[in-house]
């Protein structure tokens, strides 16, 4: 008597099929849909990086030009900076850098700050934060133009000391409310600023690590 002809055995037979075909399925869905997911998130990286450095300005590949630091003394923060370097014909152009701010009012804020060879901001884009709505939300370029304030800054317009909220007697404008989430975004990209004058030379010598996607 064939085996497979008992309807148990047929029953359980068909289910494990059934059970083999759906995991593979499920396997293939789950590799299809990671593939996209990275693939969306390099695409979105780009697209900030690229708000803050057009591309005919540069003519590497950003998002495999990167290199991971830690810096505590700098950055006052555990995780690691990313930093995209941007090179026109290998000659370097500028450093953009992914920077925790940790001291947000409600945790950390995170942030990409361009920042060109001659030590001037290109650019400063929030990417995320947990900031009160309606207050400290601001700092988003699709809340305010605040963020923008910092394009043609360094250290030296204005001078370090000033490197604050009005507030504090410096010379960045604080929010209505609220001077805490503004106050971290100007030290964070203040931080980085000096970060990039004392290591520019060793930025760009040191090769490529792996692209990253955030």
């Amino acid at each position: 008597m064939n085996a497979l002809a008992h309807p148990v055995i047929r029953s359980g037979f068909l289910l494990a099929l059934i059970a083999l075909f759906g995991t593979g399925l499920l396997a293939a869905v789950n590799e299809f849909t990671r593939e996209r997911i990275i693939e969306q998130e390099k695409q979105r990286t780009l697209n900030q990086l690229q708000q803050i450095i057009p591309t005919g300005k540069f003519n590497n590949d950003l998002l495999t030009d990167t290199i991971e630091v830690n810096d505590t003394e700098f950055f006052h923060h555990r995780d690691a900076v990313t930093i995209y370097r941007a090179r026109m014909d290998d000659r370097p152009v500028a450093a953009l850098m992914t920077v925790t701010a940790p001291d947000g009012y409600n945790g950390d804020i995170r942030l990409l700050a361009g920042i060109g060879i001659d030590g001037t901001v290109l650019g400063v884009r929030i990417i995320s934060h947990r900031e009160t709505p309606g207050l400290g939300d601001p700092i988003e370029l699709e809340r305010s133009d605040w963020i923008l304030g910092f394009t043609g800054k360094s250290l030296r317009n204005p001078d370090s000391r000033y490197w604050t909220v009005k507030k504090d007697g410096g010379q960045f404008d604080q929010f209505t409310g609220a001077t805490i989430s503004p106050r971290a975004v100007v030290r964070a990209v203040h931080n980085a600023l000096l970060y990039f004058e004392t290591n520019k030379r060793s930025l760009f010598d040191q090769p490529a690590e792996h692209g990253n996607t955030e």
